[in-house]
């Protein structure tokens, strides 16, 4: 786990996970009886989620009850960052109980699942297409890895490398093993997690192997549901684009199915191109990754744009209201940026790794730390508000443990280089190969947009500092111990600065934040003729609280000088853009649909606020694509 301090904007996001949402977790986890599964302690529980159901009315193969050890897990991970943020020692009693209850689970041979121990004997591994068995390992890594790095303890570790062991003994060419991989992948990138943490070149070798088989034919999925004397045929999501194994990850190069599923397959492929230098890994996504970016994602950098796969469709379907964008996808394409950039600095992916946590992730997380969006639309009648728990409740602890690790997005190192992905108020204690570095970042990034950079030494010492110069933002300005630095662009949008340092250097950025209009591509139906508002990072939409009801009314001038910032107190200080504005009005309209007499425009005052703060305030309309006009 990185060593880094975070403090303002995000900082104060992540006290509020530590000191109320994290618990918040833990009780509603409580109240939905998830616990009863889990605890091999308490009697075999009924099953208490419904389950999917077929055209003929009968049960499907799966419900959201099978992959509740995943959703507990992330609830671990959270409280490990907030441990290690904060002491807490009923949150860590709390935990350390629900470890007692995962390793009370584990079998003689490593297995570990509540739903297959308990709810489902003698199915393990029948179905892997549905049953999320792998999933839930693989976030059990990520708990395990976190709990041990936050705390010390090492109890759920070694749980987690028995059941990773059995898995390698499970899985694999050789002959008894079977040819499988996970319908809804993660534990992909959760065994090169678990392998850096212990050093241990199976689980490396194993999520590579996992990544490699990946729609291979025979198609395992077929082979499988024959086993279980299934037509593969008679499957709900009818086709294996649902899940990515349609092709082998190389062949593929359209981004497809169910947008989760998709990004933490594509951080598992980073993540095993950087650990074995696989070039070809790394094209196949560069490929996806245009793919997605230029023709399948919202302003917002949210992804997927329908419910009925929780993914995506085609080119350019964007819609606003009925938008999709659930908060675990943009999570994850945060994730995958993230990793894109474990092969060297390169601004295409840390500018969309900040606007999709800015935006699609942030938003499913209330001010307060106490509810959660699920999915994320762009547009809202003020029918749309935030839950206090979900079905399935998948996102709520995600976007957690994104918040409280915020600190490890933010830095990359090398053996000779630290590169700084994301501005934030911080001090990070870092290694540039052997020579400890701390780097204090002073800021009020995202309000504002200068940061001032401090370096730490014991002694001189030579490395590169790589800084990257946003995309949005027209022309920096850098100053190295109060002198210009010469803006060099070589094409991955990081400024870098190799040299000597010495303990106090300080480099200065100044990255302006002029209130600016983005206008999608013409082939987005749902957006033409509008704007979206956006400042520095932050995407911006209008709420019915500020500006009154019929939010399509308004339209926004080509001209955005006139606009002014302006804190909100109550959303906690957050900047607003107040912007004038035409309203249209329709005098004679009423009791009419249509009429041939043109409207009249009154002008106005617009307040925008930034789209991950809405829906903390009176409910009501929202809108971020706004009418644009001269």
């Amino acid at each position: 786990m990185p060593d880094v301090d975070v403090r303002g904007f995000w900082g104060e996001r992540i006290d509020a996970v530590a000191d109320r949402t994290a618990m918040i977790l833990y009780d509603r986890c409580v109240a939905a009886g998830m616990f009863d599964q889990i605890d091999p302690a308490r009697p075999v529980p009924p099953v208490k989620m419904p389950w999917h159901m077929r055209a003929d009315g009968t049960p499907d193969t799966v419900n959201v009850q099978m992959f509740w050890d995943s959703d507990v897990a992330k609830v671990i991970e959270t409280a490990a960052y907030a441990l290690y943020r904060k002491p807490n020692a009923d949150l860590e009693a709390k935990m350390d109980a629900i470890i007692e209850m995962f390793a009370g689970l584990q079998q003689p041979d490593g297995y570990m699942n509540s739903w297959f121990v308990r709810m489902q004997p003698g199915h393990r591994w029948t179905n892997l297409r549905d049953c999320h068995e792998l999933y839930c390992a693989g976030h059990l890594m990520e708990a395990a890895v976190a709990y041990f790095h936050a705390t010390g303890k090492r109890k759920l570790l070694d749980v987690m490398c028995r059941y990773a062991d059995h898995i390698d003994e499970t899985f694999g060419p050789k002959p008894g093993q079977k040819p499988g991989y996970c319908g809804h992948e993660e534990i992909e990138l959760a065994l090169i997690r678990l392998g850096r943490a212990t050093g241990e070149q199976r689980y490396l070798d194993l999520a590579r192997y996992f990544i490699e088989q990946r729609g291979q034919q025979p198609h395992y999925f077929d082979v499988e549901a024959a086993a279980r004397g299934v037509d593969p045929a008679q499957w709900r999501h009818k086709t294996y684009t649902y899940n990515q194994s349609h092709l082998p990850v190389r062949e593929q190069g359209k981004v497809v199915g169910h947008a989760v599923r998709a990004m933490y397959l594509y951080s598992g492929m980073a993540d095993v191109a950087t650990e074995f230098g696989d070039d070809s890994l790394t094209d196949a996504l560069n490929r996806l990754w245009e793919d997605l970016t230029s023709k399948q994602m919202y302003v917002t950098g949210g992804i997927g744009p329908a419910a009925s796969n929780e993914g995506f469709t085609d080119y350019y379907d964007l819609p606003n209201e009925s938008a999709y964008a659930e908060t675990c996808a943009a999570v994850a394409l945060m994730m995958w940026a993230s990793r894109m950039l474990g092969r060297g600095p390169d601004r295409r992916y840390a500018d969309i790794m900040e606007q999709a946590l800015y935006n699609g992730a942030l938003s499913g997380l209330s001010i307060d730390g106490s509810r959660f969006f699920y999915d994320n639309p762009l547009e809202s009648r003020g029918c749309h508000h935030r839950w206090s728990w979900h079905r399935c409740p998948c996102c709520p602890p995600n976007i957690a443990r994104t918040v409280t690790a915020i600190g490890s997005y933010m830095y990359g190192i090398s053996a000779d280089g630290i590169a700084v992905h994301l501005y934030g108020a911080s001090t990070a204690r870092l290694s540039a190969g052997a020579t400890a570095v701390t780097l204090r970042q002073e800021t009020d990034y995202p309000a504002d947009g200068r940061v001032d950079v401090t370096i730490g030494l014991d002694r001189p010492a030579r490395f590169t500092l790589s800084l990257r110069m946003p995309g949005w933002c027209g022309q920096a300005a850098v100053t190295l111990n109060g002198e210009a630095v010469p803006m060099v662009e070589n094409g991955d949008g990081y400024l870098h600065l190799a040299r000597e340092w010495k303990d106090g250097d300080t480099i200065a950025l100044d990255l302006p934040m002029p209130v600016r209009a983005l206008h999608a591509h013409p082939a987005v139906k749902a957006d033409l003729g509008r704007v979206a508002i956006a400042r520095g990072p932050l995407i911006y939409c209008a709420e019915e609280v500020d500006n009154a009801a019929d939010l399509n009314a308004l339209i926004v001038p080509e001209d955005l000088s006139a606009a002014k910032t302006v804190p909100v107190p109550d959303l906690g200080g957050a900047v607003a853009i107040d912007l004038p504005v035409r309203r249209e009005q329709w005098p004679q309209r009423e009791g009419r649909l249509y009429d041939d007499h043109p409207p009249e425009y009154a002008t106005m005052t617009a307040r925008l606020i930034p789209y991950h703060l809405w829906d903390n305030r009176e409910p009501g309309e929202m809108l971020v694509w706004i009418r644009g006009g001269r």
